[in-house]
């Protein structure tokens, strides 16, 4: 899914700058679509649910 890769990659470089779907709107994802990214990531345990600034998400520490 080339939108789950372009949301991962945006979501690593905002660094908590602008909130989830905020960050899919930017990248022309609608709200819907951006959740559904959002729990794909969350399964592949590729991304975690932390208070990180504007933004709830961040990478996993690998």
């Amino acid at each position: 899914m080339e939108n789950k890769e372009r949301y991962y990659k945006a979501l690593i470089k905002n660094d908590g700058q602008l909130n989830e779907i905020d960050l899919g709107e930017k990248l022309y994802l609608d709200e819907n679509e951006t959740r559904k990214i959002i729990s794909q990531l969350l399964s592949e345990y590729k991304i975690e649910y932390v208070e990180n600034r504007a933004c709830n998400y961040r990478s996993v520490k690998k």
